[in-house]
């Protein structure tokens, strides 16, 4: 997600995903960090597009000294953006991180009961996708392990956990709280190395010095493996594209996202023609795809 207008990027990503129904309730999960706080700025941005009912829910974990700042801060942003907000105290935080997280996952499916919500939405972002997908492979997963953290899956409750921002980046989301002026709170145990994602964290940001895109690159490669092992459609239109390039000797130096542009194209039915590169052009016609050089 690249240009000058991170607000409007960060409202489509949102407003195209497909998972979230128009007219839905919702609870939105906020720790009161930016990704979280621009998670509910631009999902109540498009609100009046989409229809959807949006809460703002809090569990404070009550473990470090700085819990009941954050929760003045998921307040204040409740208020900013006028929309209600629950917030639950956890009465005996876990120090075990699954622990954590279940009773965490387990208040937030309780205040979406109580809202009515059959989703709750989490501000998972790329560089949590990068990051969950080097732990598998650390731990020696299979294709599933790849896949990453899905955009959508149901919780045992029945509910649905979903993540509308697992392409975008922590700079752009802090940047929408900059611009909007948004609140946020940091987390000082995410500079604890103790824990194995942070000191995973602490060598990628290393890494993104030589490689800047490596965030977009293996979150791109988990969306499309997702695809691929839940059989979506998409994925064997994403194959027939590739595949119409890859026969016309074309295929190389193509970006991903030229590819997607077609795909969303065909599945909305329509024509038109399409430029892969400098000197390549994709024409979609009734639902064919042809090839040509410029």
């Amino acid at each position: 997600m690249r240009g000058a207008n991170p607000q409007a990027e960060l409202e489509l990503a949102v407003l195209r995903d497909e998972g979230l129904a128009d007219g839905e309730s919702i609870v939105i999960a906020c720790s009161g960090g930016p990704d979280s706080v621009a998670l509910a700025a631009t999902m109540k941005a498009a609100v009046r597009k989409r229809g959807w009912h949006l809460c703002i829910a809090h569990v404070n974990h009550g473990r470090r000294r700085s819990s009941d700042q954050d929760e003045a801060v998921v307040l204040h942003v409740a208020s900013a953006l006028a929309l209600p907000v629950k917030c639950v105290k956890l009465a005996d935080a876990a120090h075990d991180e699954a622990a954590l997280r279940d009773a965490r996952y387990a208040a937030l499916e309780r205040i979406a009961g109580e809202f009515g919500a059959h989703t709750i939405a989490t501000a998972h972002t790329a560089e949590d996708q990068t990051e969950t997908v080097l732990l598998a492979l650390f731990r020696g997963t299979g294709m599933k392990g790849l896949a990453g953290i899905a955009v959508r899956r149901q919780l045992r409750s029945g509910l649905s956990l979903c993540r509308p921002l697992l392409r975008c980046n922590h700079a752009q989301l802090r940047r929408y709280c900059e611009i909007a002026a948004l609140p946020y709170a940091l987390d000082p145990t995410n500079e604890d190395l103790d824990y194995r994602r942070n000191a995973v964290r602490a060598a990628l940001d290393a890494l993104r010095l030589s490689f800047p895109g490596l965030d977009r690159a293996v979150a791109r490669a988990a969306y499309t493996l997702a695809d691929e092992l839940g059989g979506k459609p998409r994925a064997r239109l994403r194959r027939r594209v590739r595949e119409a390039l890859d026969e016309s000797g074309e295929l190389m130096n193509v970006d991903f996202e030229h590819v997607e542009t077609v795909v969303r194209a065909l599945e909305l039915g329509r024509s038109g023609n399409f430029d892969m590169k400098s000197d390549v052009v994709l024409a979609l016609r009734s639902g064919g795809v042809t090839v040509k050089k410029r």
